[in-house]
């Protein structure tokens, strides 16, 4: 089974990325066929910094391939590296209301909170579709937030199949509803927009900076504390066993520990986690090289699968040369 998923460089990786995304791109290429990109296309409605876009994409390469990405086991390519999808994306326009893009949630969303949006933004769920579209995916994991898009995906090609034929393949979504949603330091959803996360790839002093400012309650050290509510915990368990975390919870209802006791203990893991990790993406930093000569391969293989579905709707459509 073909599955499709992208991730925008608009930040750097934090924990929140790699528990409820990264952690299944990793069984999906164990498993799957795995297209993945970098969707810096995307990355575009939000920010508009050269230097940023750039350092962006490359570091999010990096951290992709020192996590465990394979580019022998998966397609791994930068979006704008396949400029068919933005031509693909012009021709599904044609397949989707404007009313329809006013019913999106992210568009609302980002406008309710003084987003001053593009055109972009109102018509990123195309762009969306075009992606998923483009490859033939079959299956797309998508948070919550993102099964909207992935409807209108569907929605475009069942219109485009009914005119034209069937030249689209439907894609199916995939929405783990256990995955938990990681908190960010301040308890509310880990989120770069929000300035919340622990990036896991940044100095131990950085981490260390971000995990001592974990919000907390004002709990003396003697008193015994309720993992259930503490943020502390919430993140710390998704490194843990399951006999580890009975072990930790222990700890927190015994007292005699202060949060910053706990806050250390979360930050051992975190470090001891993605020790080999931050050691990986080191050696490719000095070897800067070999990842973009992965880049240029996954275009390669992904130019092959985009130019001939490209030329199928092409076709299609009756666009010249015929």
């Amino acid at each position: 089974m073909r599955v499709l998923t992208g991730l925008q460089p608009s930040g750097k990786l934090h924990l929140g990325n790699y528990f409820s995304a990264i952690k299944k791109i990793l069984d999906y290429q164990s498993k799957e066929e795995l297209f993945l990109f970098i969707a810096n296309l995307h990355a575009l409605t939000t920010f508009r910094s050269k230097e940023e876009l750039k350092d962006y994409t490359l570091g999010c390469a990096l951290d992709l391939l020192a996590l465990g990405v394979d580019p022998n086991k998966s397609v791994f390519w930068v979006q704008s590296d396949v400029p068919e999808v933005t031509e693909l994306t012009w021709y599904l326009s044609q397949s989707i209301t404007v009313s329809q893009l006013q019913l999106a949630h992210s568009f609302k969303d980002k406008v309710a909170k003084g987003f001053v949006p593009g055109a972009g933004l109102f018509t990123y769920p195309i762009l969306m579709a075009s992606d998923i579209l483009l490859f033939s995916a079959e299956k797309v994991p998508v948070g919550k937030d993102q099964k909207q898009h992935l409807e209108f995906a569907r929605d475009i090609a069942e219109r485009f199949n009914a005119q034209f034929g069937p030249v689209l393949t439907l894609p199916e979504p995939d929405i783990d509803e256990s995955t938990a949603t990681v908190p960010g330091i301040d308890g509310a959803k880990m989120s770069k927009s929000y300035n919340n996360t622990i990036d896991f790839f940044g100095t131990e002093k950085e981490i260390k900076k971000k995990v001592m400012a974990i919000v907390s309650d004002s709990k003396a050290i003697e008193e015994p504390k309720d993992p259930d509510t503490s943020i502390i915990y919430q993140i710390h368990s998704l490194f843990l066993s399951p006999s580890e975390r009975e072990t930790q919870k222990e700890k927190y209802k015994q007292g005699g520990f202060g949060y910053g006791d706990l806050k250390k203990d979360l930050l051992e893991s975190i470090l001891t986690h993605f020790a080999p990790f931050r050691s990986k993406r080191e050696e490719l930093t000095q070897n800067l090289d070999y990842v973009h000569s992965v880049l240029a391969k996954g275009k390669e293989k992904a130019k092959e699968v985009a130019q001939s579905k490209l030329t199928e709707v092409r076709k299609t459509l009756g666009i010249y040369p015929f």
